[in-house]
């Protein structure tokens, strides 16, 4: 999607969106850890503009936006859980093994 499109997007957040736009594709930007030092991303808080006027006014940071989410995400949550001990729960048991049968089934 043009990022135009999914910046129109942050006014169906709810309450305190946020937008941060990546110089890369969704792809580049998930398997370029932050190590590798590839890429930007912009940065504006002030969302009550069009699209054309949050990138004029935004600020352009070195790296990736992983670090950034990181930290967004940690002001967001209430902390580390663990991970379950066996897979599924009470409502959801598990089917199989993972990775599972649809992983090795060939497309037509």
């Amino acid at each position: 999607m043009p990022w135009q499109s999914a910046y129109g997007t942050k006014d169906l957040m709810g309450k305190n969106p946020r937008f941060v736009l990546a110089a890369s594709g969704h792809v580049a930007g998930v398997i370029n850890p932050p190590a590798r030092n590839k890429r930007s991303h912009w940065l504006n808080d002030n969302l009550n503009c069009d699209a054309k006027n949050w990138l004029d006014k935004a600020d352009e940071k070195p790296g990736s936006w992983w670090p950034d989410w990181d930290l967004w995400m940690k002001r967001h949550s209430s902390g580390t859980v663990r991970a379950p001990a066996e897979p599924g729960n009470v409502n959801f048991h598990p089917i199989e093994a993972a990775p599972g049968r649809y992983v090795r089934q060939k497309s037509n």
